[in-house]
């Protein structure tokens, strides 16, 4: 099985898996319909299993994660309302301000702790008292996986919990939540019971050439599907998409394990290599850092076969590489003595 392009090895992202050909032939088996119009038989049969997979009452199919995260906030918040977020959060820094462009609503950042979770202190201060001065807070998102790391059911009911008793409406980005659920050794619904909605892309770990689908409750997900429609979202013979999230629902959750182990043979790896300094070996994502990085060090690389992001967008100075279903055993050797060679 791979999924590389032109034998490249391609650590950017877990988003660049190409489809496998027992998925490919899935997307082209698939029974077809208007999905605007609610016939679109696989489309549907793919909601209901997320639904009942995570214990909700009803799902529905979008183009992405960060379409998916805005229904959500738009189906929860009105005009003038405020959700309180983690201020490194995805909602919130990585997906273009759209809540308050398009919906008017207004974020509240809170700071993170090191595992990703806002601080349930900072939360319950950030909560706005019943006045017309203020913004009326309505929502807290979390995430799970947060650059890869995995929290724990107990850590995010530390948040949900002052979340519970401000009588807030609660949202998970979800994205890479199968990774925690695999790593921590729980189901979906065990991992995503405390929150109202959640958002989970198929896209990223489980290797779908793209989609994501937000469930929870039938109302909310009613308003979601409206806003998905105002966004653009309504797609027509979508079970091609959809065929592959089935599929990769199937039968990518569990080989997870295989990628959180390889990024650790990474991180052994390449922490014998003088000059790099391992920051964070988290569920399939690492974290490095260089001593004396070449300006060049990507480039030499990428002539060597391997893709990574040397300097992540966010300028942090941190370098990620980000094992998935397109990384074999024998390409994380290949990469050791990628990095090896271009340092030496």
């Amino acid at each position: 099985m791979t999924s590389k392009t032109g034998g490249v090895i391609d650590l950017r992202s877990d988003t660049v898996t190409q489809p496998t050909p027992e998925m490919r032939k899935a997307m082209s088996d698939a029974e077809l319909g208007d999905d605007v119009f609610g016939d679109d038989p696989t489309v549907n049969r793919l909601e209901a299993v997320v639904a009942e997979r995570l214990g909700k009452e009803a799902a529905v199919f979008v183009t992405s994660g960060t379409q998916s995260n805005l229904c959500a906030l738009l189906a929860h918040c009105g005009r003038g309302d405020e959700y309180i977020v983690g201020d490194m959060a995805h909602t919130y820094r990585w997906e273009g301000g759209g809540g308050a462009v398009l919906g008017g609503i207004q974020p509240q950042p809170v700071p993170m702790l090191a595992d990703g979770l806002p601080d349930p202190a900072a939360i319950d201060a950030a909560v706005k008292p019943v006045d017309d001065h203020f913004a009326r807070t309505r929502l807290l998102c979390l995430e799970n996986t947060k650059d890869g790391t995995p929290q724990s059911i107990a850590r995010m009911d530390e948040a949900l919990t002052i979340g519970r008793k401000h009588e807030l409406a609660t949202h998970l980005d979800g994205a890479r939540m199968w990774n925690a659920a695999v790593a921590l050794d729980v189901s979906g619904e065990e991992l995503t019971a405390g929150f109202d909605t959640v958002s989970m892309c198929l896209s990223k770990g489980l290797g779908a050439p793209a989609g994501s689908v937000l469930s929870g409750p039938a109302d909310l997900i009613t308003e979601a599907r409206h806003w998905r429609k105002m966004l653009g979202g309504g797609l027509r013979q979508a079970g091609v998409l959809a065929a592959a999230g089935l599929y990769a629902l199937d039968h990518h959750v569990d080989r997870l394990a295989d990628d959180h182990q390889r990024a650790e043979a990474l991180a052994d790896g390449l922490a014998e290599i003088p000059g790099i300094t391992i920051q964070a070996r988290n569920t399939s994502m690492l974290f490095v850092a260089f001593d004396r990085a070449p300006a060049d060090l990507q480039t030499t690389l990428e002539t060597a076969g391997v893709r990574s992001l040397i300097s992540r967008r966010d300028g942090s100075g941190q370098s990620r590489l980000v094992t998935h279903l397109g990384i074999s055993d024998a390409d994380v050797t290949t990469v050791v003595a990628a990095f090896a060679a271009a340092l030496s």
